[in-house]
């Protein structure tokens, strides 16, 4: 982090993601460079959309930013985007999608990032520097 930034811990933060070791990997780089207070962990695109739909009404338990990976059984990161926008302008405004993916298909980054939700893409791991980027660019 550069020297004589502030820049606040977020309060809540998602990971999306049918991996158990990139979530847990992910969670612990979260948790070492405290850039949010709090990980909610979903193994499933359902049980992304599912905690949203619980908290919709509710800012104080909504993520400032989810992770979300694109290749996931069922609901994959595309049927999860596409079920986001469903949601009220409270949910739409207040989560972040940062897309968090091993892929590399080019057709589907493309397709991905062009939706208006999806602020950046990260390759899998996910890393210090690139929690750094995010803080840096006022999420």
């Amino acid at each position: 982090m550069l020297a004589g930034t502030s820049v606040k811990t977020l309060d809540i933060v998602m990971l999306v993601d049918d991996n158990d070791t990139d979530n847990f990997i992910s969670k612990r780089i979260i948790e070492i460079t405290k850039f949010a207070n709090r990980v909610e962990v979903k193994s499933s695109g359902k049980g992304a959309l599912d905690y949203l739909k619980q908290y919709e009404h509710s800012a104080e338990n909504l993520p400032s930013i989810i992770f979300l990976d694109i290749n996931m059984p069922i609901v994959d990161g595309f049927v999860f985007l596409y079920e986001f926008e469903k949601f009220n302008e409270l949910v739409r405004n207040k989560c972040k999608v940062i897309i968090l993916s091993s892929s590399d298909n080019k057709r589907d980054i493309d397709k991905i990032v062009n939706n208006n939700h999806v602020i950046k893409f990260i390759t899998k791991p996910l890393t210090e520097i690139a929690l750094d980027e995010i803080k840096l660019s006022n999420i």
